[in-house]
């Protein structure tokens, strides 16, 4: 792989509200392709993992913190050339105490979606912990992919995945056997732990998301029902058991395919926010629900679109009481990526553009975190013939 070279550069942009808000571009300018980004704030730092690629599919996983307004030195966390490189199925990583667990993804076999989940344990002075194992060991040659972690405390992590081990089989109609959802935790030694099926009927390629409360894990996802109906669902682990799934919202979208458009959660103590990409009577949609009781019920949702929704949600708290949404929507003139910010009294800010955004596939789906009053994002951009990371910060009281 060729050497990288990062530039910082400073750019002004307009909002959509009456203000002028100041945003601060982080220009990533490689030689090779770079994609597929994951970011995540944690313990006094935002973290940023993403994949770089040259015409040969080789691949570099690399690792950046920015501390104390400056990116540390990037460090090569994982090299291979039979991966599996995909828009929506992305690398994702968390950091727990001085450890980075993270995810990428290699073929096991010729078929398009035949690839298996592997993690590399390193801490964050670049020393290797456990390196190269696979998570999925059912050995079956499927789809495994669109994984989630999260810090557990300081006590290692823990991973939601889509696991596709009983779609090789067929039901005795003669279909395939549909994607299921698991669950596991990783040992700060990267020993795999308490794995379990959490759901036997998801959607096949719909991002999973995971948080970490004061009760323990909740973890949220696309569920399939036998009628093809394609809602968000939670399910928490309460006294160390996994409780019946139950839907964030009854939405009652039908779709008989995938919309690769998963959901986000994110936790303040026991409170819940997520956020999910929905089809409502034929009308696109972006919503938000709270919890304030550990993902037990949820409150209304909450529109958050002003035009044609897209979806490729984030989220993260800004306070106690607020969360920053990202999102993607459009109108005849352009897609946008905007953020809002949402009060769990139901009180919704004006939209803020952060750009105006390539509707494709080749965008990905944009990172958002908070920092102290900082908020992060990053997203995929096609420039001088390969994907370039743009990312940007904004102040968090402009908003």
């Amino acid at each position: 792989m060729k050497n990288f070279v990062i530039t910082l550069s400073l750019l002004t942009v307009f909002s959509c509200t009456s203000n002028d808000i100041k945003i601060e571009e982080i220009s990533f300018l490689y030689d090779n392709s770079n994609a597929q980004p994951s970011l995540v704030s944690n313990n006094g730092s935002v973290s940023l993992t993403w994949i770089s690629s040259d015409d040969d599919m080789n691949a570099n996983l690399n690792f950046r913190q920015f501390k104390d307004e400056n990116w540390t030195n990037t460090q090569t966390l994982a090299i291979g050339s039979d991966w599996f490189i995909n828009w929506a199925d992305f690398p994702t990583h968390a950091i727990s105490s001085d450890q980075v667990l993270t995810s990428y993804l290699k073929k096991s076999a010729s078929g398009t979606y035949t690839y298996d989940i592997f993690l590399s344990l390193h801490k964050l002075s670049g020393e290797k912990i456990k390196e190269d194992f696979i998570l999925n060991t059912d050995g079956f040659k499927a789809e495994h992919g669109f994984v989630s972690i999260v810090a557990k405390d300081n006590e290692g992590f823990l991973i939601s995945w889509l696991d596709g081990r009983n779609t090789v089989e067929k039901d005795i109609n003669g279909n395939h056997k549909p994607m299921t959802i698991r669950f596991a935790e990783i040992t700060n030694a990267g020993d795999i732990i308490n794995e379990v099926e959490l759901d036997s009927s998801v959607c096949d390629c719909c991002q999973t998301s995971i948080t970490y409360t004061d009760k323990g894990p909740v973890v949220v996802y696309r569920d399939r029902s036998e009628e093809e109906v394609r809602d968000i669902y939670v399910t928490r682990n309460i006294n160390d058991e996994w409780e019946t799934p139950i839907p964030v919202h009854n939405d009652g979208w039908v779709i008989y395919g995938c919309p690769v458009n998963g959901p986000k959660v994110v936790s303040n103590s026991n409170i819940l926010a997520v956020s999910w990409f929905t089809v409502s009577d034929g009308k696109p949609a972006v919503n938000l629900s709270f919890s304030e009781s550990n993902g037990s019920s949820f409150d209304d949702p909450i529109k958050i679109n002003d035009l044609s929704a897209i979806g490729r949600v984030d989220a993260a708290f800004l306070n106690e009481k607020e969360v920053i949404v990202s999102y993607m929507e459009g109108d005849d003139i352009g897609t946008y990526l905007r953020i809002k910010k949402v009060s769990i009294d139901g009180k919704v800010s004006e939209p803020i553009t952060v750009s105006k955004i390539d509707s494709g596939r080749g965008t990905g789906v944009p990172q958002l975190e908070i920092l102290d009053d900082e908020i992060f994002i990053v997203w995929t951009v096609f420039d001088d013939e390969n994907n370039q990371l743009k990312t940007v910060k904004l102040n968090s009281n402009d908003v």
